[in-house]
């Protein structure tokens, strides 16, 4: 019987959520309406979204959203190389609404371990990789205490590497933060974003492949990305239906179920299939 590579970490926000929207932080007049969107957790952006001139504007209206009770969401700060970072850290440090922040360009341990240091326990960390060096490291990445999950930023990572972005070029980074979180007792990894938003199939097919390699959760860049998001990154009622009856079929000893062998790494399969629907409920998020 397979065993855990690694004890599972508890979920917090950002570990669990399937669909994490980015809205910009220059925009405060959306900070509400995606709080109120079927996003599973708001990142408000204030990296790539946000033009060098309005980075303290951005970072102003940031704050006193997060200060005000009742509001809640992550943080895409700017990269650790970027001298805005540390005044992002700064004016984030404490504030009640902050649940994460989503480090770019993650490619140092010790940088987040830093930054873990300076937010405290209570406030996750995601790694966004997004170069060849910081998918490298990703093991690394995964194994500093306060991160909970790895992030794939693929389009950056293509520029990177002088690669197209399509689903064959970035097969091997996904598949290899796929099995550094696993490696590291984290949940699977946060796909990238789906640039196309006029064809609703795009960013439907694009996450149902992510959750077939093992990824679960997706950044999304607008609010009509979450719903397709949310069903790909579920388990769905056929999904469901199975592994109930995988668990049934076991517990009666049958070693056969629709012409197929049903033996221990099937049933774990059906039993975390069961365990996911029944988490994503009891949070309210079984839309």
């Amino acid at each position: 019987m397979p065993a855990p590579a690694s004890t599972p970490r508890p979920l917090g926000p950002a570990g669990s959520a399937r669909s994490l929207l980015f809205v910009p932080g220059t925009t405060p007049a959306r900070f509400d309406k995606g709080l109120a969107s079927a996003a599973d957790l708001v990142v408000l952006d204030l990296e790539d979204a946000v033009p060098e001139e309005h980075k303290g504007s951005a970072r102003a209206a940031v704050v006193d959203w997060l200060s005000t009770r009742g509001r809640a969401a992550a943080v895409r700060v700017n990269g650790v190389g970027s001298p805005h970072h540390a005044q992002d850290v700064a004016a984030l440090t404490g504030l009640p609404g902050l649940l994460a922040v989503v480090v770019p360009m993650a490619c140092s341990p010790e940088a987040l371990a830093d930054l873990h240091g300076r937010l405290g326990p209570a406030v996750e960390i995601v790694a966004l990789v997004e170069t060849a060096t910081g998918l490298l490291r990703a093991a690394d990445l995964a194994r500093v205490p306060g991160v909970a999950r790895l992030a794939f930023g693929n389009l950056d990572f293509a520029f990177d590497i002088d690669a197209d972005v399509d689903a064959e070029s970035m097969l091997l980074a996904r598949s290899t933060l796929v099995l550094a979180s696993r490696a590291a007792g984290l949940p699977g990894p946060v796909d990238g974003v789906t640039t196309d938003l006029d064809d609703p199939d795009a960013v439907r097919d694009d996450a149902v492949r992510a959750r077939r390699l093992g990824l679960t959760g997706k950044l999304c860049i607008h609010p009509n990305q979450l719903a397709a998001v949310n069903a790909a990154m579920s388990p769905s009622e056929d999904e469901i239906t199975w592994a109930r009856q995988v668990v049934d079929s076991r517990v009666k000893g049958a070693v056969r179920l629709d012409g197929q062998m049903v033996d221990a790494p099937v049933v774990l399969k059906a039993e975390a299939i069961l365990t996911r629907a029944q988490h994503l409920s009891g949070n309210g998020r079984d839309e």
